[in-house]
């Protein structure tokens, strides 16, 4: 859920820097944009799997697995309580589409914008991007 929103937001980045830096085939970069988060997304999900196996290590056995018919939860005790198990929550949730979007503003530096590679152009267009979903909010007797 948090991804697709992120999602959306991102397409919306990258198809208002197109239009502001005038390249030809914007929807196509908008496109190679949503791609490339996603693909991010999911390989960073890939290797969320892979620490969380590597944390639990084998801790699973008969407990663990349940079969379709039981009622209740399985026994999840063990590596993922108290406030590391929070942290490695929160960082298991956001680490993907952080560097998905990290991903989309390189792709947006280099190709789109062409701009020198520092911080603020490389976030570049996010406050205006707000600025403007802010805007279309507003009816026209506001405006």
């Amino acid at each position: 859920m948090i991804g697709g929103i992120i999602m959306i937001l991102v397409a919306l980045w990258v198809y208002q820097s197109a239009m502001r830096a005038k390249v030809d085939n914007v929807i196509i970069w908008v496109a190679i944009g949503a791609v490339t988060f996603f693909v991010v997304q999911l390989v960073f999900i890939d290797i969320n799997l892979y620490i969380m196996e590597a944390i639990k290590g084998g801790q699973g056995g008969a407990d663990y697995e349940r079969d379709l018919t039981t009622i209740g939860d399985r026994k999840n005790e063990g590596g993922f309580q108290g406030f590391g198990g929070i942290l490695l929550s929160i960082y298991m949730e956001l680490m993907p589409q952080i560097v998905g979007v990290l991903a989309v503003a390189l792709v947006r530096l280099k190709f789109i914008t062409k701009e020198a590679f520092t911080l603020g152009n490389l976030f570049g267009d996010i406050k205006e991007m707000f600025l403007g979903i802010k805007q279309s909010f507003k009816s026209s007797a506001e405006k």
